[in-house]
C-alpha cells in the first residue's frame, strides 16, 4: 500500500537538529554513504550517523577540501567520485561493493544549484546530470548492497525549488529550449523527488525504502552560482553578511538542515513507509498544483507515480543502468 503524503505528527519540527533526531538511535554495525558529506548539510548528516556508531563512507569530488573538513573525524572513509562522470561512479561503486557486504543508508545529498549552462561528456545538462542522473546511476550500482542490508533506506535531497519546474520529458537537457539555470534546477529537484517515489515502488518488496527531502534554506556552497543581486533578493544574509536563521520561515542552520535527512534515514517512526516527500522532520503536506508560495509542502507533480515511472525509464535510457 502506498504511504499517504500526509503528516504523522513526528514531534519534531523546523528547528530540530540532526543531533536531536539521532539521539537514542544505535547504528552500530551499519554502513552509510553520504554524497557530498564533507560540507554543509552533508557534513552534518555524516557527523550524525557517525555519532550513532555507523561506519560512514563519503564520496567526494574535492579531495583536499574533504580532508580538511573531515579532519576531526578520521574514521570516516573518503573515496573519489564525480557525479558528472559515469566511469568514476562505477569505480566508486566497485570499490564499495568489494569492501562492504551491505549498505544500510544511502543519502544522495550532493548537488549543484542554478549553475550556468554546462554539459557533461555525454552532452547532458549539468544540473540534471549531477543532481539526478549521477545519483540514479550510483543507486543502481549500489543496489546489491542495499538489498543485502534487509531494511535499507535511500534519501534523495530534493527542495521546495521543485515548484519552479516539472520534468520536460521531450527536452530534459535543454537541447532545443532556451536554458534557464533556475528552471534547470527546479527540474532536477522534481526529478529527485520522483526518483524516490519510483525507487520505493521498486524496492519495498525487497525491504529498500526511499524518501525525498526538502532540507530547508541553508547558506552553503550551493550559493556560489548566485549573483549578489540574487542573494540579496533571497534575504538569506543580514546586513553584516551573516546567515539569517529563522527555521519556521525556511532559513536554517546546517545542523537543522540535516535533520530531515537523518530522520528519514533512521527514524523508527517511518518503519514500513516510503515514497513520500518530507520537510521539517515530517511527511509534508500535499499542495495544490498551482501553489507557488508555500515552502514546506509538495506539489503533486513531484510525487506523481506515473511521472515517476516515466522518469525512471528515461533515466535508464540516458545512463544505461537499471535495477534487476
Amino acid at each position: 500500500m502506498q504511504t499517504p503524503q500526509a503528516p504523522i505528527n513526528s514531534g519534531f519540527g523546523a528547528a530540530t537538529t540532526a543531533a536531536e533526531v539521532i539521539k537514542g538511535i544505535d547504528l552500530t554495525g551499519k554502513t552509510a554513504v553520504v554524497t557530498g558529506g564533507y560540507s554543509g548539510i552533508g557534513l552534518e548528516t555524516a557527523r550524525a550517523f557517525r555519532s550513532a556508531g555507523a561506519k560512514v563512507v563519503v564520496p567526494v569530488r574535492d579531495m583536499s577540501k574533504a580532508k580538511a573538513n573531515l579532519v576531526d573525524m578520521p574514521d570516516i572513509t573518503i573515496e573519489t567520485i564525480d557525479l558528472l562522470d559515469p566511469s568514476l561512479i562505477d569505480h566508486f561503486a566497485k570499490r564499495f561493493l568489494d569492501a562492504h557486504h551491505a549498505l544500510h543508508i544511502l543519502v544522495n545529498n550532493a548537488g549543484v544549484m542554478a549553475a550556468p549552462l554546462r554539459r557533461d561528456a555525454r552532452g547532458y545538462e549539468s544540473q540534471f546530470s549531477a543532481n539526478h542522473l549521477g545519483h540514479f546511476l550510483l543507486t543502481c550500482r549500489l543496489w546489491p548492497a542495499l538489498v543485502r542490508a534487509q531494511g535499507a533506506r535511500v534519501v534523495a535531497l530534493s527542495s521546495y525549488g521543485h515548484r519552479r519546474a516539472g520534468i520536460d520529458f521531450h527536452d530534459p537537457n535543454f537541447e532545443r529550449r532556451p536554458y534557464d539555470p533556475w528552471i534547470a534546477y527546479g527540474q532536477s529537484k522534481t526529478a529527485n523527488s520522483l526518483f524516490a517515489v519510483a525507487l520505493d515502488s521498486i524496492g519495498k518488496s525487497r525491504s529498500v525504502r526511499a524518501f525525498a527531502v526538502h532540507p530547508g534554506g541553508i547558506v552553503t556552497d550551493l550559493l556560489r552560482h548566485m549573483s549578489p543581486a540574487e542573494i540579496d533578493a533571497s534575504k538569506v544574509l543580514d546586513e553584516a553578511g551573516k546567515p539569517i536563521i529563522d527555521p519556521c520561515n525556511n532559513k536554517k542552520t546546517p545542523q537543522q538542515g540535516a535533520a530531515t535527512s537523518v530522520w528519514c534515514a533512521t527514524s523508527p517512526q517511518l518503519d514500513g513507509m516510503g515514497g513520500v516527500y518530507c520537510a521539517d522532520c515530517e511527511i509534508a503536506i500535499k499542495l495544490p498544483d498551482d501553489d507557488s508560495t508555500e515552502l514546506h509542502g509538495v506539489r503533486p507533480r513531484a510525487i506523481d507515480p506515473v511521472s515517476a515511472g516515466r522518469l525512471w525509464q528515461l533515466s535508464e535510457q540516458l545512463t544505461g543502468a537499471g535495477i534487476d
